[in-house]
């Protein structure tokens, strides 16, 4: 009687094995992988393609299988243990001793490791048994489900055991750790979902960055500032930079201009094309999707005071699932290159601590701001542009030529200044303005 009840027991266990083999080279063939391997003429891979289609309905059948068979089996080893041993409790103890041993190692950790190990093999011969199966058993998994989900706490009914986001990441970085995807491709599967939780705030050009022209200037002064600054769209203001009552665009002004050439001296507000204004508060994928839609390139962002907050593009937004957008002409440079005779071409992030010691200043602070980008800017009063100058004086009387150089980056940044001394002057010499 005990034999039958192990060799019962062993055959379930056996069952259960190949159903949790069944699980986990299941969970790891795609129905692209699946179609590969019937275009690949692989034998059996007709009826993988049908379970790789409906993963969740077989998913659950190799669930139902092995839940049932490790059921049934501890109820075997159980009986057998209170006929075989005396006590009842030293037989229960012995019962669940066995089943925990078999349960980890022959239900658990061993069909699971070959699975993963070779989930198309597994998956493909679990197919031939998996497909009637499910015919025989017709309704009774998804009922199962049902019935669970209804008595767990959560939104409404499910097909079946879903991943959630943390387990769909922690996926990505185990195909990229067994060399499935790139590393690249990991990150830009992460951006996207951290996409999700991005606001239009994080991503924005802030309005400190702007290259604005104002609504009186002629379209002639507005082509001068696209090509001086390299941008292509640029935000036409009323009476200051919050006002915002228009977006220009580049190809707009050079097809008026090329029609006629009398254009040049009309009003840039003309040319200019409405603003489409979003709260800085809103979630950049919603953002993508509604540019996407209106087939609309740029968009002013509104703070909660309704200032103007910066400006958002598509491929600001892009760039937060593709990482930095940059050209062939971009280069890393020294932060500084000294050209003699005092003259220095350096980065535009440099500190001005640091600007101060190459001219033997022990201690140069600015109260406004950290860089020599930020002190150029401050000295034009404007976001500064290749070809801007003006002079600002050290604190030991002494005065420096600032210059912008040319922009470089998707963004059309300046990276370079150019810093030559001359003679001091009272007051900052401010970039004649483009006619």
């Amino acid at each position: 009687m005990s034999l039958a009840l192990v060799s019962g027991a062993i055959a379930l266990v056996v069952v259960a094995w190949l159903a949790a083999c069944a699980e986990a080279g299941l969970a790891r063939v795609s129905s692209f992988r699946a179609e590969e391997a019937v275009r690949s003429g692989r034998r059996g891979s007709a009826k993988l393609a049908q379970v790789a289609a409906d993963p969740t309905r077989y998913l659950n059948v190799a669930l139902l299988v092995r839940v049932a068979c490790e059921m049934a089996a501890a109820a075997l080893v159980t009986y057998a243990c209170l006929i075989a041993i005396d006590g009842t409790t030293q037989a229960l103890l012995a019962a669940i001793g066995v089943m925990v041993l078999v349960s980890y190692v022959a239900v658990g950790v061993s069909p699971r490791t070959i699975g993963r190990q070779h989930p198309l093999n597994t998956a493909t011969a679990a197919a031939y048994v998996l497909l009637p199966l499910a015919r025989i058993m017709g309704p009774i998994p998804y009922l199962l489900i049902l019935i669970g989900n209804a008595l767990t706490p959560g939104k409404g009914f499910r097909r079946g055991p879903f991943a959630s986001e943390a387990e769909l990441r922690a996926l990505v970085d185990l195909a990229e750790q067994e060399q499935l995807i790139e590393d690249d491709e990991r990150r830009m599967v992460h951006s996207v979902f951290e996409l999700g939780d991005t606001l239009v705030r994080e991503v924005m050009v802030p309005r400190t960055d702007l290259i604005v022209i104002e609504r009186y200037k002629t379209i002639r002064q507005a082509l001068t500032l696209a090509l001086r600054s390299g941008f292509s769209r640029i935000p036409v203001v009323g009476e200051s930079e919050d006002d915002v009552v228009g977006i220009v665009y580049l190809k707009d002004l050079v097809r008026k201009t090329h029609i006629s050439r009398e254009a040049e001296s009309e009003l840039v507000s003309t040319a200019m094309r409405p603003a489409f204004f979003v709260p800085d508060t809103k979630n950049a994928g919603d953002l993508l999707r509604e540019m996407q839609k209106e087939r609309n390139h740029v968009a002013v962002v509104i703070d909660e005071y309704g200032g103007t907050a910066g400006i958002v593009t598509i491929e600001d937004i892009l760039e937060e699932i593709v990482g930095e957008i940059t050209d062939e002409y971009d280069r890393e440079l020294p932060p500084v290159e000294d050209l003699g005779e005092d003259r220095y071409r350096i980065t535009a992030r440099l500190d001005i601590t640091d600007l101060g010691e190459l001219y033997g200043l022990d201690e140069y602070d600015d109260e406004d701001v950290e860089t020599v980008g930020g002190l150029l800017a401050k000295a034009l009063g404007r976001v500064p542009i290749a070809g801007a100058s003006s002079v600002v004086d050290l604190p030991d009387g002494r005065g420096l030529r600032l210059t912008a150089e040319a922009a470089a980056g998707r963004r059309n940044k300046i990276v370079t200044v150019l810093v030559e001394p001359v003679a001091p002057v009272t007051a900052p010499e401010e970039e004649t303005k483009p006619e």
